[in-house]
């Protein structure tokens, strides 16, 4: 790791910007190195994942590993795989489930973070919030369109659903992702990290 990235990642750890919004205190969590070869970058950290400080320890991360066809020791090599969610902090729960990351890390870090990693060639988007961001202006209508469309941002990302078991109904609507996606998703990241 640089060390203009240990510097960075140092503060981020440290960061408290959003406190007073956050139900179980700020404890950012993310996985960098400026040798990373894919970026995934999801919504917030989920309760479970904020009390191990762990990212995607939960059933989310167990079925994105499935996708990407990697295990545990590859998915936490920090050397291979830098996660980096729209927000760093558990940002609380709402009525259908965990509330939006908060903004105030995506405008205070994401973009001198992102520049700390040059050897990225895969970045894997997961769900809306990461799609807004990272495709700005070129992420469809929807989620749905936006993943339907993943050719048009092939092969330097792909943007996907959240891999969550509430999605598990957009899954069965659309085998699609499954069929078509998935299997190029694997292939890629193969080739990424070999």
């Amino acid at each position: 790791m640089t060390q203009a990235l240990t510097k960075l990642v140092k503060e981020i750890r440290s960061c408290t910007l959003c406190t007073e919004h956050l139900p179980l205190g700020p404890r950012p969590i993310i996985q960098v190195s400026s040798s990373a070869r894919i970026l995934i970058v999801g919504q917030a950290p989920g309760s479970r994942v904020h009390e191990t400080g762990i990212p995607f320890n939960d059933p989310s991360g167990d079925r994105l590993r499935e996708w990407m066809g990697i295990d545990k020791e590859v998915f936490y090599d920090d050397k291979k795989i830098a996660l980096v969610p729209m927000g760093f902090c558990f940002p609380g729960t709402g009525k259908s489930g965990d509330l939006p990351p908060r903004p105030e890390c995506a405008d205070t870090w994401r973009v001198k973070l992102l520049e700390q990693l040059p050897n990225v060639k895969l970045t894997i988007i997961v769900g809306q919030y990461a799609q807004a961001w990272h495709l700005d202006k070129s992420s469809k209508e929807n989620l749905t369109e936006t993943v339907m469309a993943w050719k048009s941002y092939w092969p330097k990302a792909i943007p996907l659903p959240h891999p969550s078991p509430r999605n598990n109904i957009w899954l069965k609507k659309n085998p699609w992702f499954e069929e078509e996606v998935l299997p190029s998703l694997r292939k890629k990241v193969k080739a990424v990290l070999r």
